[in-house]
């Protein structure tokens, strides 16, 4: 049974990959709010799960807060994690890597130009972690776009907390193409990188991206409630104009291809976007 340690591990998708994967991996936990990393002892560990981050923040976050959160923190971790034998370094990173919503399919190759300061500490730990590797020292990549589930917060739980509340919404006829992840769908390929100690970049998404139109009419339909989309003219101008954080989530592109590493991998999602949308609403079943 590999020994795991985890950090971030009462977040969201700590909380799930140890609820799921308890029976099948020795998993230790730290936390850097409220460990302390100096008595931090790795020897006997096999995997490093880094979740612990500073994340995307719609008010913003300063620069140096996730200079020190998302890279100075993770390069420590993997330092310790070098130094005291541990053989695979797994690093959970965001597509916000590669920018903002484009018209372009971010792939893993795709070349990476972050955009804001939390795109560019996620990128910046990347390079630092693979100038660390070697032959005795592995890192696994793993990039996302949304993710989603029971529990979930920020955005989709915005989202779904209006639908639950509208009947009528002017979201009709959006034809956006944005991918998402269904976090049982990224803890089972955590969960092949572990167990096939790959390294390298890997990009987490569920088959196929979904418009807002299409991801609206799926939480009403798990929800089990009647919501009538309306199409108004100039509401997306209206929104551009005034609120255009807004707009570009609800009608841009955000799409990632990750043919590439499911086809590495070996493996296909357990999940379909339904599914995971029905788990998101109802609960986990497992």
């Amino acid at each position: 049974m590999y020994r795991i340690l985890l950090t971030g591990s009462n977040g969201f998708i700590g909380t799930y990959f140890t609820n799921k994967y308890a029976k099948k991996y020795d998993i230790q936990k730290f936390s850097f709010l409220h460990d302390d990393f100096e008595s931090l002892e790795l020897q006997g560990t096999d995997v490093i799960v880094h979740l612990s981050a500073l994340v995307h923040q719609m008010g913003g976050a300063s620069a140096d807060e996730y200079e020190r959160v998302n890279v100075t923190q993770t390069l420590r971790l993997a330092k310790k994690a070098k130094e005291s034998g541990v053989g695979h370094f797994i690093f959970m990173s965001s597509v916000k890597v590669y920018g903002e919503e484009a018209d372009v399919v971010y792939m893993e190759t795709t070349e990476c130009r972050p955009q804001d300061d939390y795109g560019k500490s996620k990128r910046r730990a990347e390079k630092e972690l693979q100038k660390m590797e070697d032959e005795s020292f592995k890192v696994s990549i793993i990039r996302t776009p949304i993710v989603y589930g029971y529990g979930v917060k920020a955005n989709i739980k915005n989202l779904v907390e209006l639908v639950k509340r509208a009947s009528f919404l002017p979201f009709a006829k959006i034809e956006n193409r944005r991918s998402m992840v269904y976090i049982g769908n990224l803890c089972h390929i955590l969960d092949v990188v572990i167990q096939k100690k790959e390294e390298g970049i890997f990009l987490a998404t569920d088959d196929a991206p979904l418009s807002t139109t299409k991801l609206i009419t799926l939480i009403a339909a798990a929800l089990d409630k009647k919501t009538v989309l309306l199409y108004v003219p100039f509401f997306e101008t209206f929104l551009k104009i005034f609120k255009p954080s807004f707009h570009k989530r609800l009608y841009k592109n955000l799409e990632v291809d990750n043919y590439a590493t499911m086809e590495r991998l070996e493996i296909t999602n357990p999940y379909s976007t339904k599914e995971g949308i029905e788990a998101m609403i109802g609960g986990e079943k497992e």
